[in-house]
């Protein structure tokens, strides 16, 4: 039995399941492969990379979901989506990280609509909707914390965590609770293996008047990509980027650097050890091969016991 690369659903005799075409867009009733391979796909990210303000280390497209004829377009402008072809260095990113997205959703992060959608060749491109478009071509303003710290693609892990603090109190209409959402998140990176949560991976999005922590992207276990991984953290957190410890999250920056009250600490805490058997089952539904599934189970459990135990 097959499943949906969008909700992981058992399927029979089609390649996605209903639900997962109406959680592309409700109107949707079918999806065509993508009329490129992940090569050919690649080869277009880097044709295109002049007139697209996407690109970054991994092979991006932009594209539009053209509802009446049921595909993706790609575009240079005005795209509502971003691809993520398979990659000719790491395997399975695209499984990876529309895995990792899920689980943030599970445990109460805010995340856009993504999935996966198949390729010319059947192989799996991920999908994420963009999440700072809205109407027709208009955009919300958008800042990742490189640019709102003056630093730069090259200077994007000469930061801290510590660091990105300051940036919520200076700029949040409500600091309090972007805070609150910031702690989740850095927990979540780090029980699910992601070490490349760079400035560039945080951004704020200003919405209605109001300034907050934009939703998550950018969310993957680099150590399974990785083959010899020797940080756990990007940035710096009580000035380590490996060997973190329960106290480094819960005492140093929960209670000292965040002043988050025990009650909004417990809630997180909670919530996500609560998922935890949810998190370790989506990895065995996930498209991943069994030797990556393995490792994710693994590195999430070794993980989850150092902040739970």
């Amino acid at each position: 039995m097959n499943k949906c690369p969008i909700t992981y659903q058992p399927i029979t005799d089609r390649k996605y399941s209903v639900d997962g075409l109406k959680y592309l867009h409700p109107k949707l009733t079918d999806l065509s492969n993508l009329p490129y391979t992940s090569r050919e796909q690649r080869l277009e990210s880097s044709k295109r990379a002049g007139k697209m303000s996407i690109q970054g280390v991994q092979p991006k497209l932009s594209a539009r979901l053209r509802l009446n004829e049921s595909r993706f377009e790609i575009v240079d402008k005005y795209g509502t989506f971003i691809l993520k072809p398979q990659s000719d260095t790491y395997k399975e990113l695209p499984e990876n990280e529309d895995l990792t997205m899920k689980m943030a959703g599970i445990i109460g992060i805010n995340k856009p609509v993504t999935g996966m959608v198949y390729s010319k060749d059947d192989s799996l491109t991920y999908f994420i909707k963009r999440f700072d478009r809205y109407g027709k071509n208009k955009k919300y303003c958008l800042e990742d914390f490189a640019q709102l710290t003056n630093n730069t693609r090259e200077t994007k892990y000469d930061w801290s965590i510590d660091r990105l603090i300051p940036v919520i109190d200076n700029f949040c209409t409500f600091p309090a609770i972007e805070k609150i959402k910031l702690f989740r998140l850095i927990i979540f990176s780090f029980i699910t293996g992601n070490e490349d949560m760079h400035l560039k991976n945080f951004s704020l999005i200003e919405q209605n008047d109001i300034i907050k922590l934009s939703p998550a992207y950018d969310l993957l276990n680099t150590t399974i990509a990785l083959s010899n991984p020797i940080e756990e953290s990007a940035l710096p957190l009580n000035g380590k980027k490996r060997n973190l410890k329960k106290s480094d999250f819960l005492n140093y920056l929960a209670v000292e650097m965040l002043n988050l009250n025990n009650r909004s600490t417990n809630e997180i805490l909670d919530k996500i050890q609560g998922n935890l058997s949810t998190l370790h089952e989506l990895i065995d539904k996930s498209f991943l091969s069994k030797i990556n599934r393995e490792q994710y189970h693994n590195i999430l459990g070794e993980r989850a016991t150092r902040i739970f135990n």
